[in-house]
Parts: C-alpha cells; sequence; structure tokens
C-alpha cells in the first residue's frame, strides 16, 4: 500500500507527503487580477493614488475556505435551536392543546441536530474531525464550544423527540420532557454561537459587525424557525403562538440587519460588501424577503395561503441572510483598503483590549500601554 493511501481519502486537507503538494482548501486559493504570465506581460503596478496606503493592492487576508454547506448550517441550526427553546418555553407554560405544536418543535430540532452533524461532517471531510474537536474543552474558542453545543442539542433534542413520536411509559415521557427542556436551553447558544465564531476572526466585515451579528443570528433563527412551522398544518392552540413567535422574529430579522449594516457603515470601506456586488445583491434579497414574509405573516391567522408563503418566505429571507454575509465576507477579505481602514479607524484588534489589559493587568506584554497611548493622545491634542 503505497503512502497516500495510507493517508485517507482526499477530501480536500491532506498533504501528500510523496510530492509536498497541497490538496487542500486553502491550497485552491489563487491571488486575483495577477495571472502566471512573463515579466514583460505582467500588469504595472498601480499607482500611489490608486492604491490608496495599501501593499500594491495585495489582499492582506485569505478568503474563508468554507464551502456552501456552513452557512447552510448556520440556517439549520439557528432554526433548530429556536424551534427546541419555543418548544420548551411551550411546554412549561402547560397550555391545553399545545401537545401536536410541543411535538413539531421537537421534531424539527431533531432533525435540525442531525442535518447540523452531517453538514459539519461533509465540510470536514471526515468524522474523526468531528470528534476529535471532543477531546478538548476550551470556553475560549468559539468553534470547540460550538461543537460541545451540538453535541449535547443533538443527544437531547433527539431522545425528546423519540419519546413524543415511540410508545413510552410514564416515567420515559417524564425524561422525554427533561430532554427537551435541556435542549430548549442549549438550544440558545446555538442560535448565538455561530455569530461569535464568524465575529471571532480577522476578516473586516465580520469583525466590525462583532456586536451585532450574534443577536442577529438568534432572531434570525427566530424567524427561520417561526416560518418552517407556519409550513405545518394549523392548529386551533399552536397557530396563535406560532404566529407571535414568527411575526417577533421577523421583525427583529429585519431591524437588526438595519443595525448591523449601520455598524458596518462607520467605516465605509468595511460596508462596501453588502452594498455592491453579489453579496449586496444576496443582502438586500434577504431583507425584501424577510419583508415579504412579514406582510404574510401579518395576515396569516386563519388564512392558510398567506401562512404558506410566509413560511416559504421567511425561510428563503432567513437562508439568504447567512449566504449574504459568508459572501460579504469573502469579498472583505479580497479587500485591502477594508483592512486597512478599519485598523487606522481604531475599530480592529487595538478596539478590543481593554483599559485593564494595557496596562498589563492580564497582558504583560502590553505594560505601559496605556501610558504610551495617553502620551500620543496628548501630544495630538496639542497640536490640534
Amino acid at each position: 500500500m503505497s503512502v497516500r493511501e495510507t493517508i485517507g481519502t482526499r477530501d480536500g486537507r491532506n498533504v501528500d507527503p510523496e510530492v509536498g503538494r497541497l490538496l487542500g482548501e486553502g491550497s485552491q486559493q489563487r491571488v486575483r487580477g495577477c495571472p502566471a504570465a512573463r515579466e514583460e506581460e505582467l500588469p504595472a503596478i498601480p499607482s500611489d493614488a490608486s492604491r490608496q496606503g495599501t501593499y500594491y493592492d495585495v489582499p492582506l487576508l485569505k478568503e474563508p475556505v468554507w464551502k456552501w454547506m456552513i452557512p447552510t448550517y448556520f440556517y439549520v441550526g439557528g432554526v433548530a435551536g429556536a424551534a427546541a427553546a419555543l418548544g420548551a418555553a411551550t411546554q412549561l407554560a402547560r397550555s391545553q392543546g399545545t401537545g401536536t405544536l410541543i411535538r413539531r418543535c421537537r421534531l424539527v430540532a431533531a432533525g435540525g441536530a442531525v442535518a447540523s452533524a452531517a453538514l459539519l461532517i461533509a465540510d470536514l471531510g471526515r468524522p474523526a474531525r468531528f470528534l476529535n474537536m471532543l477531546r478538548v474543552f476550551r470556553p475560549t474558542s468559539p468553534m470547540n464550544m460550538g461543537t460541545w453545543i451540538l453535541s449535547a442539542f443533538g443527544a437531547m433534542s433527539t431522545a425528546s423527540a423519540a419519546a413524543a413520536l415511540l410508545p413510552a411509559s410514564e416515567r420515559q415521557r417524564r425524561l422525554g420532557d427533561l430532554a427537551a427542556a435541556g435542549a430548549g436551553l442549549v438550544g440558545l447558544p446555538l442560535c448565538t454561537y455561530t455569530g461569535v465564531l464568524v465575529a471571532n476572526t480577522a476578516v473586516p466585515i465580520w469583525h466590525g459587525t462583532r456586536r451585532t451579528l450574534p443577536i442577529l443570528f438568534a432572531a434570525s433563527g427566530a424567524a427561520g424557525g417561526g416560518a418552517v412551522l407556519e409550513l405545518f398544518p394549523p392548529t386551533p392552540a399552536g397557530e396563535a403562538i406560532v404566529h407571535r413567535f414568527g411575526i417577533a422574529g421577523k421583525v427583529c430579522e429585519l431591524a437588526l440587519t438595519a443595525v448591523l449594516e449601520r455598524e458596518a457603515a462607520a467605516v465605509p470601506e468595511v460596508v462596501r460588501p453588502l452594498r455592491r456586488g453579489a453579496s449586496g445583491l444576496l443582502w438586500r434579497a434577504s431583507q425584501g424577503l424577510s419583508a415579504a414574509g412579514l406582510l404574510c405573516s401579518l395576515r396569516s391567522l386563519g388564512r392558510p395561503g398567506y401562512r404558506g408563503a410566509a413560511g416559504v418566505l421567511g425561510t428563503l429571507g432567513a437562508l439568504a441572510l447567512r449566504l449574504a454575509l459568508m459572501e460579504a465576507g469573502r469579498a472583505s477579505a479580497r479587500d485591502p483598503r477594508a483592512t486597512i481602514a478599519q485598523q487606522r479607524a481604531g475599530r480592529g484588534a487595538g478596539d478590543v483590549v481593554s483599559e485593564r489589559d494595557r496596562a498589563g493587568a492580564s497582558l504583560p506584554a502590553l505594560r505601559g500601554e496605556g501610558a504610551r497611548v495617553g502620551m500620543e493622545q496628548a501630544d495630538r491634542d496639542s497640536h490640534a
């Protein structure tokens, strides 16, 4: 058996030691606008005016190498977490006639957990890579915490769905209710951690909106979860709950998209992907679909046609939102002006370092940094 065969499948992340050739996703990246050619055929170096302080217009960051499975997982995980939270809240309220809604929420949560794990493993290439992330417990790593959250959520949501669908004793039903409550509790961070994950990067559009992204993902998860539940046949007691839940999610989603765009607009170069190109088109499409879904939801009580339209439009809007943010991240990483402008505006890495850190309380390497920054500010003020 050759060395290549002993390494494993070619899933896009392995290095072949025989040839020393990269076969991973990162190796598929190419510098745009600079094709291989003879020296006399190379494009001229941009002028100083066109560079605007960049390093020869060369991107400073690599584009995210995530495939379509990751933004789809962001959507599916958000819907599953929101459905589990709604089902747990309805269960705790003990309202009569809501048993059907609770079972549907458990089904959506369990199905979303299975689909989420499948999407993550498909992107990673091998199941072992998913399991390897469970070898440690690192609260400072959003990716590691997300793996634990998804694993716990999958176990509890599957147990709760089994107890609701299969014949079970009284004790088993109680255990199922307890598992459903736990899934609802864990479903809340499942909706938001993906926003923390992408914000915890150097990509300007993601890092520049790190305060809004997790909340937007939670609101969009609620909007998507309500939209999926609107696609089920209505029940007398559950229809009103789904109606209010879906409207609240869509309203918050639309409001937070405006907040996120305003936060990114603090640096004009950073907000550009949300207003131009394919990412800008997807961003406007997601807002339009969510707004249309909201209008249909407002008129959906007792009207099956509007209810179905609200479910379809809300689902498409929530999915388009994730795709738009993913495409915007790629475009933002390719733009060196966005990276440099954000740092110069003081909204980059220095913005997350507290005054206590600058004093060296938790970061000894920065000891004295606060005094230096204060002297520089005083000097600037004196020349103003």
